[in-house]
């Protein structure tokens, strides 16, 4: 397993390196060790999925409030997704930058999202499904999220979506954050 950082203090892209024989591959997706010693978050609280049928769906921006604040390792099990990851910790140097990566069942890549940054997806294929191993129970009172949209952040998505739920499609502005 490779761990390569982004341009995002904390956001790691999870390379699996497959060992291969005649019955295909196996590969480790995770190492606690390994997170451990780059300073990553390696606890597991809970595992999720999310199903996706509708090509072109949004998911995000999320995120939990302080003191539940989580670590989210996400990788996609089936089709495609672009999964993005925003900074909004006002003390980083990379305060409101976003990282992009095409997460997909192929190329078995994660994205190790912090505590402090906001995660979101557009599925790029239909009958798609994440995987997410997250650092802390959820807590529904700490939800928040910002909208995709937001022109202060401008993410570049590969288009609109053409499903997102009413909440998602409602977050505030992040003018509303500070």
């Amino acid at each position: 397993m490779i761990l390569n950082e982004t341009t995002l203090p904390g956001v790691f892209i999870v390379e699996p390196e497959p060992m291969e024989d005649e019955r295909g591959f196996f590969a480790r997706v995770f190492g606690a060790a390994e997170f451990a010693e780059r300073g990553l978050e390696a606890a597991v609280a809970e595992c999720s999925i999310a199903y996706n049928p509708k090509r072109w769906t949004l998911r995000g921006l999320h995120y939990q409030l302080a003191p539940h604040q989580e670590t989210k390792l996400v990788r996609c099990t089936r089709g495609a997704a672009y999964d993005v990851a925003v900074d909004l910790r006002l003390d980083s140097p990379t305060y409101l930058r976003w990282e992009a990566i095409e997460l997909t069942a192929e190329n078995r890549l994660a994205l190790q999202v912090p505590p402090g940054c906001a995660h979101g997806y557009l599925t790029l294929e239909d009958g798609c499904e994440l995987l997410y191993q997250i650092s802390h129970r959820y807590e529904p009172a700490a939800a928040a999220g910002v909208r995709w949209n937001d022109p202060l952040i401008g993410i570049e998505w590969p288009t609109a979506p053409a499903v997102i739920s009413q909440r998602d499609a409602s977050f505030p502005a992040l003018e509303s954050h500070r």
